[in-house]
């Protein structure tokens, strides 16, 4: 790895009160507030799946697509605006990452069905994709020794999670006493907040030297990234060997192998393969990518059940969101401890058998039960989990880098982390609907229901598949079938349940086995 001099920053001497040596406490404000608002814009629709199923109609992959067209701009973007960061300043980023957000946010509240609401998350996705890199990198930049960013780490990673905490009570207080519209009202008043505070009061860093726009490497990324995000998502809809699922999935194969081909050719790379030369790093990275599917398609399965199959209130399914995300800021003192004095392995080990152990408990649960008293354990394990994994790899992997790669080091593990935030919603989503799908259909054809009741079934399936079905009016004839669609879909989801667990599982073993050694390494 080359020897480059240390990030240039045009911090001024830390304040007073700062955690972190060197940190100025309005950057460390300013910071925190920006990740939380992008989580929260990114959690907050999984709380209103169920009223945009009931206003908007969605069917098939596009209830999918809701969530997805915020996440995948924030998937292919977050290394690009990691260059643009530590080119121009990540205080500019900052601001108009916020920016974008309110933009985004107030179209898809003025939304007048399901193709206007994906645009207004595109562009939402879009502010995120600069805020979630950005706002890590110029924390970890004011930071200089393995103590004190595990330290600030911890209270951006609470920040975090305190996004994911704020926005299904938001989704769910709006959603009950107002509509989703109003849910997006706020989020982009509380962007214009953000956009204020970052431009009052973050302290401006760059690190320019050795890095340049690669546009070889943004270009085969972006391609590779979104031809295989859109293979997973439209896959299940479209059929897995349908024509444009085929070649979206070959264009992926060969556009990230040109990325790989043009970063080791790259005089100045959009990403330092030899980062993954470091062990800690490129464990920590692919636990990210997997355990944060594990995570959010945990989340998305609780939001369907609640929602589209139960027909329970955003605000009861709110107590769910609250359940897997209010841990880490709870734990944030005895997380930002246990960092400094356990070794990575046994913490990162440690929250993922958490979280597949509360996954396994969750598939347990029968589809008719509607107690949220049901939930707690299984939820409450997952969300600790969350608590103890996010906070640990987000460490682990800047840690291991020098100083000067902050910026790529902090926009590469929120790729990571965000890619398999994306792809949590797109494979759960696949595997449940297409197992319920099936389940539904052969159980329908064994049923001694009237033949009108089936055909009507069958052709709302058809059209919607089985949450249709478990949606229609229960006096109407394809509503005779809706106990078939509801058990599928329990069925289904719990299928879901299982395979986030084993995901979890199998990256608790990855961490434990690979990872060796203390629980921080100098950074200075």
């Amino acid at each position: 790895m080359s020897t480059e001099t240390s990030s240039i920053s045009t911090d001024k001497a830390p304040a007073a009160g700062t955690p972190g040596s060197g940190l100025p406490l309005g950057t460390l404000i300013a910071g925190c507030f920006a990740v939380c608002l992008a989580q929260i814009a990114l959690a907050m629709p999984a709380t209103l799946n169920g009223l945009f199923q009931e206003d908007l109609h969605p069917i098939g992959s596009q209830l999918t697509w809701i969530s997805d067209a915020f996440l995948l701009p924030v998937t292919v973007l977050e290394l690009t605006f990691g260059v643009l960061g530590d080119l121009f300043g990540r205080k500019r980023l900052l601001v108009g990452g916020s920016a974008l957000l309110v933009l985004g946010e107030l179209v898809a509240a003025v939304a007048g069905g399901v193709h206007q609401l994906w645009i207004g998350q595109v562009i939402a996705g879009l502010g995120a994709a600069a805020l979630f890199p950005t706002s890590l990198a110029v924390i970890a930049a004011g930071t200089h020794t393995a103590r004190d960013r595990a330290r600030t780490i911890t209270i951006w990673a609470a920040a975090l999670s305190s996004g994911g905490f704020i926005a299904p009570v938001l989704g769910g207080v709006t959603g009950n006493y107002g509509s989703w519209r109003v849910a997006f009202y706020v989020v982009a008043g509380l962007a214009l907040l953000s956009t204020v505070i970052s431009q009052l009061y973050a302290h401006n860093s760059s690190a320019p030297e050795g890095r340049s726009l690669d546009l070889a490497g943004q270009i085969t990324v972006g391609i590779g990234l979104f031809a295989l995000l859109y293979a997973v998502i439209q896959g299940p809809t479209d059929g897995w060997t349908a024509t444009p699922v085929v070649i979206a999935y070959v264009v992926a194969a060969v556009f990230i192998a040109l990325f790989i081909a043009a970063e080791n050719r790259a005089a100045s790379p959009l990403l330092r393969l030899d980062l993954f030369r470091n062990r800690a790093f490129a464990v920590a990275s692919v636990v990210a990518v997997v355990g944060m599917f594990s995570y959010l398609g945990t989340a998305y399965a609780t939001s369907i059940r609640l929602g589209p199959i139960q027909h329970q209130s955003p605000l009861r399914s709110s107590v769910a969101f609250i359940l897997l995300n209010s841990w880490t800021l709870l734990l944030m003192p005895f997380i930002s401890r246990i960092l400094e004095k356990v070794s990575a392995r046994w913490v990162l080990g440690g929250g993922l058998a958490l979280m597949g152990i509360g996954d396994f408990i969750a598939a347990t649960l029968p589809v008719g039960d509607r107690a949220l008293t049901s939930l707690i354990l299984p939820l409450a394990l997952v969300g600790v989990g969350f608590a103890l994994t996010v906070s640990s790899i987000t460490v682990t992997a800047v840690n291991t880098v020098p100083v000067h790669y902050a910026g790529m080091a902090s926009a590469s593990t929120s790729l990571l982390r965000d890619f398999g935030f994306t792809l949590g919603p797109a494979v759960i989503g696949a595997i449940a609907l297409s197992r319920a799908a099936s389940e539904f259909t052969a159980k329908l054809a064994s049923s001694d229901l009237a033949a009108q009741s089936k055909a009507a079934a069958a052709q709302v399936a058809a059209e919607g598949g089985p949450l249709a079905v478990n949606s229609v009016p229960a006096a109407s004839p394809p509503g005779a079938a809706s106990p078939f669609a509801l058990e599928a879909l329990g069925h289904g989801y719990s299928i879901g349940f299982v395979v986030c667990g084993v995901a979890a599982m199998v990256s608790c073993l990855l961490a434990l086995v690979a990872l060796r050694g203390g629980s921080a390494e100098s950074v200075a």
